[in-house]
């Protein structure tokens, strides 16, 4: 199986372009051509202790992609090695790459809102009540740990190379559709593309958004798996239990401190697991608690006598009345 096993060195990846970093600069000057938008217009876009917040969530996140890139890299080729087909590198060979990448970030985005566990990799996200180009910047740093849904797409056969270009492009994408200046586009590109009309429905908070729209670079997978929303009133952006920090710690971390908390409430194995896997907010300890109050109070209901009829001087009783 490892006849032919080739290394990084022999691909070469230590050299390959990190597209993210020369891009980086025209990112954040982006923002601050939107920032300056926002006050020249009179309009709420942006808030400097959640610009600082985001900026140092993302400056951070890029040093800890750095450190664990060799990893990555490692894992990707590993896995690469492992199956005896390969796609060439060829240039018709990206194109079936980012779809197939695109499909496994619709699903590694879908289980990441609808199990608690994968949620705490992404809920720093979501956790800004703003909506601009700043919030893409706030990655968890634990996110990386999703890597294992796109091990069946490198294991479909896609050269390593092209694998880490249209992975690259995949997540500069996400860049520009976090804005509320751009409108919807001609109706051709809101179909099949995800626009910021459609992200502005996934980062909503109001429960009728929920849980939608969770296309990466292509809205067809909502249209198709039945998560798909058009973008109707103005949304209201954040999560439904709001984060009142703007500490980066506090913000990446939290969902995890609660689901700790919990863990070490659960009673069994089963509650652990629908502690962990569960959807995010099904609040498994203190439903249980309800349901054990509820239970206690129906008991002692049950259990406490009836009161005997009292009569009244002025009442005469049954036979009395009969006579």
């Amino acid at each position: 199986m490892f006849e032919n096993y080739k290394t990084l060195e022999d691909i070469g990846a230590t050299e390959w372009p990190n597209i993210i970093l020369w891009a980086a600069p025209v990112m954040f000057a982006l923002v601050f051509a939107e920032w300056g938008l926002s006050i020249y217009k009179n309009r709420d876009s942006y808030d400097g202790k959640d610009f600082l917040a985001a900026s140092s969530i993302g400056l951070i996140n890029v040093g800890i992609s750095a450190l664990i890139k060799v990893a990555l890299f490692s894992a990707v080729l590993f896995f690469w090695n492992i199956v005896p087909w390969k796609i060439p590198p060829t240039w018709w060979s990206f194109i079936p790459c980012f779809i197939a990448i695109d499909f496994a970030r619709y699903w590694a985005h879908r289980v990441a809102h609808e199990q608690r566990f994968w949620w705490a990799t992404h809920v720093t996200h979501h956790n800004s009540e703003k909506y601009n180009f700043s919030v893409s910047f706030r990655l968890s740093w634990t996110q990386h740990i999703k890597f294992i849904f796109f091990i069946p797409v490198v294991m479909i056969g896609f050269d390593p190379f092209v694998f880490f270009i249209c992975h690259q492009i995949a997540v500069l994408y996400q860049f520009w559709i976090h804005t509320e200046y751009i409108k919807k586009l001609p109706a051709p590109i809101e179909y099949i593309f995800t626009t910021p009309s459609h992200h502005r429905v996934h980062h909503a908070s109001d429960e009728h958004y929920l849980d939608k729209n969770y296309g990466s670079t292509l809205i067809i997978w909502d249209r198709i798996f039945g998560t798909f929303m058009a973008e109707g009133e103005t949304p209201n952006y954040g999560i439904t239990k709001p984060v009142k920090s703007y500490n980066p710690v506090t913000l990446v971390f939290h969902e995890w401190y609660d689901i700790v908390k919990d863990l070490k409430q659960a009673e069994n194995k089963q509650e652990a697991f629908k502690i962990l896997f569960g959807k995010p907010g099904d609040e498994v300890i203190k439903n249980r608690e309800l349901r054990r109050q509820e239970r206690e109070e129906q008991a002692q209901k049950v259990s406490s006598p009836s009161p005997a009829p009292i009569l009244t001087e002025k009442e005469p009783s049954l036979l009395q009345k009969e006579s």
